[in-house]
């Protein structure tokens, strides 16, 4: 449960960035892994309640390994960041682990730079879609923002069945904004049937990227008829999502999600924010190879 929220919330740096964070590891499902839906078998649910300290060890087990997930469903949310009307849309989605240490997806790459029994730290390199004002009809004459890489890093502490974590990445080129999330993820199975999970974030962004998505130049003044409107540094919004994952099969799983986001300071105060409370849904389907 992803990912930085560098546009709008599903783009989480696209996509199923942070919402998607069981882990996609053989036998395990570490809270504190950015981006990775997983296909638990029944033995595989009760094997993600087991202790962080037991995921985080077994790099030198793993190497070698390749896991593949391959799946595609459905998704609701707002039309921008900031919009009061939903979209809906479909979403493949592909990821590959190798091991516990790399991690490839349609958001990125994610990279364990240095992992103890508590500990990891990871490199992300990944991508920005931006925003475009064919979005919304309440984006018309904004322009767009520009598509960039973006390059960060992540930490996390498990504590039992919960993880702390702290992500930045910085975007090279679009809007060229730095963006952090702090949070905690939790993840339980009930049973060996269900993997639920939840997780709160907040989201700091620093004055490029706040300018970019919730500010108003003159010049977008004039085209849009917004009044002018800078948009500062600071925290930007707090997010909370619920998630439940459940077997179909040993290889074919079943996961839900939904998360509510809130605007915060400069972004709840932006004249382009027609809602401040911002709800998303997902549904996916997907198989484990």
């Amino acid at each position: 449960m992803v990912v930085s929220f560098n546009s709008a919330p599903a783009r989480l740096n696209a996509g199923l960035g942070a919402m998607l964070a069981i882990g996609l590891s053989s036998g395990s499902a570490a809270a504190g892994d950015r981006l990775a839906p997983q296909s638990p078998a029944p033995a595989e649910i009760a094997a993600a309640a087991e202790p962080h300290p037991s995921r985080f060890g077994r790099l030198s087990q793993k190497l070698g390994e390749w896991d593949v997930v391959i799946g595609g469903g459905a998704r609701v949310e707002p039309e921008y960041e900031g919009a009061d009307k939903f979209e809906v849309s479909a979403i493949p989605y592909i990821s590959a682990t190798f091991g516990e240490w790399l991690k490839i997806d349609q958001s990125g790459l994610e990279a364990t730079l240095y992992s103890t029994e508590h500990l990891r730290f990871s490199g992300l390199v990944g991508y920005n879609s931006g925003r475009s004002e064919d979005d919304s009809d309440y984006l018309l004459g904004m322009g767009d923002v520009d598509e960039g890489a973006t390059v960060g890093g992540r930490a996390s502490l498990g504590l039992g069945i919960a993880s702390l974590f702290l992500q930045g990445e910085q975007t090279i080129g679009g809007d060229e904004g730095f963006v952090g999330v702090a949070g905690i993820e939790v993840s339980h199975a009930v049973g060996r049937r269900l993997l639920l999970s939840a997780e709160a974030s907040a989201t700091v962004a620093d004055d490029n990227h706040m300018q970019a998505y919730f500010g108003v130049d003159a010049a977008q003044s004039q085209r849009s008829g917004y009044e002018a409107y800078d948009a500062g540094a600071g925290l930007k919004r707090i997010d909370f999502s619920v998630a439940a994952t459940a077997p179909l099969s040993e290889n074919w799983f079943l996961r839900g999600e939904a998360g509510v986001g809130l605007l915060l300071g400069d972004a709840k105060d932006s004249p382009i924010v027609r809602d401040d409370v911002q709800p998303s849904g997902l549904l996916l389907v997907g198989y484990r190879f």
